[in-house]
Formats: structure tokens, sequence, C-alpha cells
């Protein structure tokens, strides 16, 4: 019978729970002017020694969120620290941040179906 979830699948969700905790908790006082960040996924590397995080900003501002994303690039091996702390592991992966913008496309791309969709209704209404 195979498992139903590999080694890297229960680290990464354990990674996902500690990476926001500490994102809510002990970063934001490290860094005041951070703005919402949500981690949307974690994927681990098989030999464990590298996480990649997802993170998507919830703020309309790209200047922001370009900033608060350097500040969690800078911030990575002080989160890894902390991590060391939290999860029983013999080494703790290096943690990657990379922006997850599938939710920004998504926002984006139903907004344009709705207006095609008010279009077409105008031009039928027209006609």
């Amino acid at each position: 019978m195979a498992r139903e979830f590999s080694r890297t699948d229960r680290v990464s969700q354990q990674i996902h729970k500690e990476i926001a905790s500490i994102l809510q908790q002990e970063f934001k006082h490290r860094t005041p002017d951070l703005g919402m960040i949500t981690v949307s996924e974690v994927e681990v590397s098989k030999d464990l020694g590298h996480a990649k995080v997802y993170v998507t900003f919830y703020s309309d501002d790209e200047d922001k969120n370009k900033t608060d994303f350097i500040a969690l690039k800078e911030g990575a091996s002080f989160m890894r620290g902390l991590l060391a702390r939290r999860v029983r592991m013999r080494n703790t992966p290096a943690i990657h941040f990379v922006r997850d913008t599938s939710i920004t496309e998504g926002v984006r791309i139903s907004t344009l179906v709705d207006s095609v969709i008010k279009n077409d209704e105008l031009k039928k209404d027209n006609e």
C-alpha cells in the first residue's frame, strides 16, 4: 500500500505553517512597514536542502511589493534560524522566496472576462 504523503510533502506543510507564523509574529516586528503577505505554497527539494517559499502580496502598489520582496529575501537567513528552532530536522533547508502572481493574474483575467461580457451585453442591447 502506497503512502498518502511523502516526507517532502510533510516537511513542506510544516515549513509552510511555520514560515507563515514567523512572518506574522517575529518578522513583522523586525520590518514593521511590511505589507500584507501570504505564504501560498512551499516546495522542498528531495534532499530537503532547499525550500522554495511562494508568497503573495496583497497591495496594489507594485513599488511597495518589490520593497517587501527584497526585505523578505534579505531576511531569509534570519527566518531560517527561527525555523531551525521551531522544526526538529537534522538540517534546516535554505529558504528561497518566490513571488506568486497567480492570484493577481487570476483577478486580472476575471476582470477582463467580466468586461468582455458587459461589452457583449451592451452590443446585444443596442441591436
